[in-house]
């Protein structure tokens, strides 16, 4: 299992196992190359971590526990994940910022701790098999790499994959393997039912901060170089993919301030000039001193798919990911760990579809549903597919999501493959098999766990093991 996830961690390998218990580790060094090899355990022995990742703001949670009475062997994040569990157990996430998945065992309760960062950017698998082990591994290639994972396929997770173009937490491919999901904790005590995964952290919709545009705007550009900072604190070189747009584009720029010596940066262009962004991307490079770098990718690079297959391990269905592997091979080539723009768009809302949703959810807030579905729903039958036309007088798709509900007609904005389109793609036997089941209820779901009408309420925070003081 181990072996399988060699291309994650290049400098190392490590295997602990006591009876009934085996973590496992190959690692990519970041910070404290001499002294942060993994598994790590506490003095004691007590305590016993594999993570992958990194803890942005280790130093200042290593602080806070030092004045708890804790001393530190190493200068790695790892450790600081193994003091901050004997000091606040299951609360410690609260105390982390990063980026990371944990896999922790404490024999003096023979509990099994694991735990994924709040926007699920490294991946955690696990299985619980018949005879009651439990697997994990950061892939799902080292859990199929034990005899007891079957290779039957979860008919929910084909229809996820057909409407989004991948299969999202929690489900996986495979029946019988889940995805822990983005900021959630499962806890697994010996003898005991294994509980559900819970959350401990939800993204909060409803905080609206006030100021006027340019003091919203300073707050914004502190954040990113607030960010931007924390994901420089390396043992390593480091770099940013920099494709010539906002997003990636003020990342560099705020590295290079943060930068003593001129940043990495690397770019990947294509052979269609339509398509090819690297003038931009050579513009921002030149205006802030980079050391810059730019591959091609050809229109008939498809030897790559195989090797995609492999890495992904599930069906994945974004042309991006071809691109996204050449840059990463560039980046490799002189730098360990690299920043991007990724995400930016949805965070701050620049996608185009967000204005024309808002303006469609205005229309349902003055129209009852009974009429929007029967006005609408005829609408959006009869009315001509006009992909020739000027963009306001394609209507077609207008009516046709104006006749759904808030959830359906966002998720069929996004869908790779709408509703109507996998109905006729998938057997009569298919879509029986799937109970009724479709892709739509993730969206559903999510809406409902935020309503607009929520108001935010403070929680109250968890309380330190010796009374030390906590941070949330």
């Amino acid at each position: 299992m181990n072996d399988s996830q060699q291309h994650r961690g290049p400098d190392g390998d490590g295997l602990w196992t006591v009876p009934g218990v085996g973590l496992g580790h190959r690692r990519l060094a970041i910070i404290d190359l001499a002294g942060g090899t993994q598994p790590m355990h506490t003095a004691d022995g007590h305590i016993s971590v594999v993570f992958n990742g990194e803890i942005y703001n280790f130093q200042e949670t290593r602080a806070l526990l030092e004045d708890c009475g804790y001393s530190f062997s190493t200068h790695s994040d790892t450790e600081v994940i193994l003091h901050a569990w004997a000091e606040w157990g299951e609360a410690c996430l609260h105390h982390f910022r990063g980026m990371f998945s944990i896999a922790l065992y404490d024999s003096r309760t023979e509990t099994l701790f694991l735990a994924r960062d709040r926007l699920g950017v490294k991946p955690l698998h696990y299985a619980i098999l018949p005879n009651g082990m439990v697997l994990f591994g950061s892939e799902l290639k080292s859990l199929m790499a034990h005899p007891g994972i079957g290779r039957e396929i979860d008919l929910a997770a084909i229809e996820e994959y057909f409407a989004l173009g991948y299969v999202p937490d929690s489900r996986c491919i495979l029946r019988g393997v889940k995805k822990l999901p983005a900021g959630h904790s499962l806890t697994i005590r010996r003898n005991q039912p294994i509980p559900a995964p819970k959350p401990y952290w939800t993204p909060d919709f409803h905080t609206r901060h006030t100021g006027s545009d340019s003091d919203l705007a300073s707050e914004l550009m502190a954040r990113v170089r607030e960010a931007v900072a924390l994901r420089m604190i390396a043992d390593v070189p480091l770099g940013a993919f920099l494709s010539g747009g906002v997003d990636s584009s003020a990342v560099v720029a705020a590295m290079a301030e943060l930068s003593s010596s001129p940043v990495n940066t690397c770019s990947i262009g294509f052979d269609h000039e339509a398509l090819d962004e690297t003038a931009y991307a050579q513009r921002v490079a030149n205006r802030y001193g980079t050391r810059h770098s730019t591959r091609v990718v050809a229109a008939d690079d498809f030897h790559l798919i195989d090797r995609l297959a492999a890495a992904y391990d599930e069906p994945f269905a974004d042309a991006s990911a071809l691109p996204m592997y050449r840059v990463c091979e560039l980046a490799r080539e002189t730098v360990t760990v690299a920043l991007s723009g990724d995400g930016a768009d949805e965070v701050l809302a620049g996608y185009r579809r967000y204005r024309l949703y808002m303006g469609e959810e205005q229309v349902r807030g003055m129209i009852p549903g009974w009429v929007r579905r029967g006005l609408f729903g005829w609408l959006g039958q009869v009315y001509p597919k006009l992909d020739w036309a000027p963009r306001p007088l394609r209507g077609k798709a207008t009516f046709q999501a104006l006749a759904m509900s808030t959830a359906d007609a966002y998720f069929n904005a996004v869908a790779v493959v709408r509703d109507d389109v996998r109905e006729k793609l998938f057997s009569p036997s298919f879509r029986t098999a799937l109970q009724g089941y479709r892709a739509n209820e993730l969206y559903r779901a999510a809406m409902t766990a935020a309503p607009p009408t929520t108001r935010w309420r403070a929680r109250s925070m968890p309380t330190s093991r010796s009374g030390c003081p906590a941070i949330f």
